[in-house]
């Protein structure tokens, strides 16, 4: 017979050891009931934590407040006016003409800046990459001499065009924008760049 066919008898030191080691374990899976290996038993159901009740006080003061609304996401700020490139300069002095002109003398402001939004959305439409507005040089002499009703779309248009042009919800439209060149009306008039369009 083999080594471990062979059964063992414990002697009673023996004995009460075994039955010491087997009180203190703890089994791992519980014993199943003979003939119970069919039986599937049935899942306990999860317990319910509930939390604990809230002070009366801080239940009168959540009730009071509105819920925070969700906060949107900011927007990305709008992209930077950027300059001529140098390559773009030299044709202009050299003679290359502009995709379209605008000349707002003349005009009031609200006139000029409605006609300006216009022209440039146009322009993008279009695919117009540069485009000149001329707003003329102002003469502040002439404009004091002559009242503020006959001078307000000339040295006004000067100062008010360039700060038009940089509002953000024109930088979808905008790139950039610089003085132009003496043939294009110097001072007097911009270079105004077209994003293209999407």
């Amino acid at each position: 017979m083999s080594r471990r066919g062979r059964r063992r008898i414990l002697d009673a030191e023996e004995r009460a050891l075994w039955d010491h080691v087997v009180r203190s374990v703890k089994r791992l899976r519980p014993e199943k009931p003979v003939g119970a290996s069919s039986i599937v038993a049935a899942p306990e159901p999860p317990t319910v934590v509930e939390p604990p009740p809230e002070p009366k006080a801080k239940a009168k003061a959540k009730a009071g407040t509105p819920p925070k609304a969700a906060v949107a996401p900011a927007s990305p700020p709008p992209p930077p006016l950027a300059a001529l490139e140098p390559k773009t300069r030299r044709r202009l002095t050299r003679g290359a003409e502009v995709d379209a002109r605008l000349d707002l003398h003349g005009l009031t402001q609200a006139a000029a800046h409605r006609r300006l939004r216009l022209f440039l959305m146009e322009a993008q439409a279009s695919g117009h990459a540069l485009v000149l507005v001329i707003t003329g040089k102002g003469d502040p002499e002439r404009l004091m001499s002559s009242g503020p009703a006959f001078g307000e779309g000339r040295g006004v248009l000067k100062r008010a065009v360039p700060l038009w042009l940089a509002e953000p919800d024109l930088r979808a439209v905008v790139v950039g924008f610089e003085s132009a060149g003496r043939r294009h009306g110097g001072e007097g008039a911009l270079y105004v760049r077209i994003r293209r369009r999407r």
